[in-house]
């Protein structure tokens, strides 16, 4: 028995630790990672919804290590970028000429008005994970 409340306290020891270093390095996000891992660019944000960064990477490789540690709910695709949406915000990462990417993290409730009109169709939106579509009769099917 007392093994057991040794073990449980040592796993409660490395929970703490891990928790701890979570919010002090702020990465138990989408927005924490993009700001740990990319160069801010603070000049090309869009006003103060929209935060800047960049990467010498191309949108399409950004977006795939992005994704593989937070996975979107959505993810949008074309010619202009790549379109990622969250619960709470979204990461929009558009070809930055000759140089890589540039990488917008916003808040959904003003990316979506924003980029309506290149993913309204596509993203389902209403809010922490849910979605436009109509929640009547054989809705789900």
């Amino acid at each position: 028995m007392r093994r057991w409340f040794v073990v449980g306290i040592g796993l409660a020891v490395v929970g703490a630790i891990v928790a701890a270093v979570g919010v002090f390095t702020g990465s138990f996000s989408p927005r924490g990672y993009v700001a740990d891992n990319y160069s801010r660019a603070a000049a090309r944000d869009i006003g103060t919804d929209a935060l800047a960064y960049t990467s010498a990477k191309a949108p399409s490789e950004v977006a795939d290590q992005i994704s593989g540690v937070w996975t979107p709910a959505d993810r949008y695709v074309d010619a202009s970028g790549v379109y990622l949406r969250y619960d709470d915000d979204s990461v929009v990462i558009l070809p930055l000429a000759a140089v890589g990417s540039l990488i917008l993290v916003e808040k959904m409730t003003t990316a979506y008005p924003r980029y309506h009109g290149t993913v309204g169709n596509y993203w389902g939106w209403g809010g922490r994970g849910g979605t436009i579509r109509g929640g009547g009769p054989g809705a789900g099917k």
